[in-house]
């Protein structure tokens, strides 16, 4: 299959026709998932998937189609499609279509890999999760264990009517393993390693080799029993210090969604909401404690949104979106960068060739503070340590919110005390973030995956990431 020759073809086409932008995505994709539960074989699935997508500008609106065929036939069928998708838009739209501008780039990537996945033997995968599940299998009070792995890999060849033409291969990796105590049908405990549902990565099968099952998983199954007879959270307002994984969702809910910027203009507003994080805020929005820096970053090593360009042939760059607190910038397209005059943060990605990329979270990265973990919880008199995400909930101008993990320790006299289950915080955003007083230092930063973010019309499942290390706020509302 000639790509090049494809996608000149096509943009040449939408061009001919009168398009002011178009550009060609082609994609494979590859998809391995494997589970073992209660010592039995559960999940064993891998799939394949290649398509290309058309996206192009006619009369100020957009136009968008997608076909599984890639040949010179389907794609003049998919250029036709798109035409009259934007035209029919075109009669609707309050404004035209204005794009930031973009480099014209050549170029190629690919994840660095230690170790292929797919040419990993499926005996080898199973025997490894087996292994897994079965070092929580020790006591007789663990009623369910389980350990998984996925990999997913993204061929992608992109061009556009700007004169770029780049190829890219990503490698996504998740492994975790998890066990538990049903007591009855209410009442189910669960803790997890490295985290509820598992940790993700860009990178490959060396994912095995980055945590310590070993070490960790009969710890885990000493937890989840005394888990089982916890006490409950107590209610009240008390000082709060969260886990990385457990500040992981409390970024992604209350500074990556809030500062998509295609949320910010309303167009998710049927879906999943608006934020009130409004264009008039920027550079004025004291938006969290001076302590507090945020950068959209996918050219971090090993994070899940780690890329070389989004799906508009934008280069990622290191971009702050918080500092020392003030937010400064958005997750952005082209679209969406250009209202508000500014560059793209190489933000537009699409889940798939067949859906029109829209804008999603990158690496979001908070930086490191200078606590040891003893001075994080040290300088609490009565508080709570909370980690291991289990629910969330925010209003939909992502202002609201209540997020709890599976398990957390009261905090007393500085030291940690009694565990309690189910421990759970809500606040405002931007007055949470404002009573951050204390950062973990960067040997406890880590880059946390998200694999499972939804957004979209129709929905589109994104793999995002956060980086942070355990902070601590002051005067949270728990319970």
């Amino acid at each position: 299959m000639n790509l090049d020759k494809l996608s000149q073809s096509a943009i040449e086409h939408a061009l001919a026709k009168g398009a002011s932008y178009a550009d060609f995505r082609y994609e494979e994709l590859t998809e391995q998932d494997l589970a073992v539960r209660d010592a039995r074989p559960e999940t064993f699935n891998r799939s394949f998937s290649r398509g290309f997508a058309i996206r192009l500008i006619a009369d100020g609106a957009w136009g968008f189609a997608a076909e599984a065929v890639t040949s010179e036939e389907t794609i003049i069928v998919a250029v036709e499609k798109a035409f009259q998708i934007a035209r029919a838009s075109a009669t609707i739209n309050q404004k035209s279509i204005e794009l930031a501008p973009v480099e014209k780039v050549t170029d190629s990537y690919k994840t660095p890999i230690k170790k292929d996945p797919f040419l990993v033997s499926l005996s080898e995968k199973v025997a490894y999760l087996e292994q897994l599940e079965s070092m929580m299998r020790i006591d007789d009070q663990i009623t369910t264990s389980s350990a998984s792995m996925s990999f997913y890999k993204t061929s992608k060849f992109f061009a556009s009517s700007a004169g770029s033409q780049i190829t890219q291969d990503i490698y996504q990796a998740g492994i975790g393993a998890s066990c538990g105590i049903i007591k009855s049908h209410r009442e189910q405990y669960e803790r997890a390693y490295p985290t509820p549902g598992g940790q993700w990565v860009t990178g490959g099968y060396e994912i095995t080799e980055k945590f310590d099952f070993a070490e960790s998983l009969p710890g885990l199954v000493e937890e989840v029993k005394a888990l089982a007879w916890a006490k409950d959270c107590p209610e009240g307002e008390m000082d709060v210090v969260l886990s990385g994984d457990m500040l992981s969702l409390q970024i992604h809910e209350s500074v990556g969604h809030p500062l998509e910027l295609d949320r910010v203009f309303g167009y998710e507003r049927n879906f999943s909401g608006i934020s009130f994080a409004t264009p008039d805020l920027l550079d004025n929005l004291k938006y969290a404690s001076e302590l507090v820096t945020f950068t959209a970053d996918s050219k971090a090593p090993g994070g899940l949104a780690t890329y070389a360009y989004d799906d508009e042939g934008v280069k990622t760059e290191k971009t702050p979106l918080i500092e020392r607190g003030m937010l400064v910038n958005y997750l952005s397209d082209r679209e969406t960068a250009s209202r508000i005059g500014k560059k793209s943060t190489a933000c537009c990605r699409a889940s798939g060739w067949m859906n029109v990329p829209i804008v999603r979270i990158p690496n979001v990265l908070m930086n490191p503070g200078d606590k040891s973990f003893d001075q994080l919880i040290g300088e609490i008199d009565k508080g709570l340590y909370v980690t291991a995400p289990d629910s969330w909930s925010i209003d939909d101008n992502r202002e609201g919110f209540t997020l709890g993990g599976q398990v957390g320790w009261l905090i007393e006299g500085g030291k940690l005390t009694t565990m309690v289950k189910s421990p759970r915080y809500s606040g405002s955003t931007v007055q949470f973030w404002n009573s951050c007083d204390a950062i973990g230092d960067e040997s406890q930063w880590r880059i946390w995956g998200t694999p499972n973010c939804g957004k979209g019309q129709p929905g589109q499942n994104a793999r995002t990431a956060q980086g942070c290390s355990p902070a601590r706020f002051r005067k949270v509302r728990v319970g």
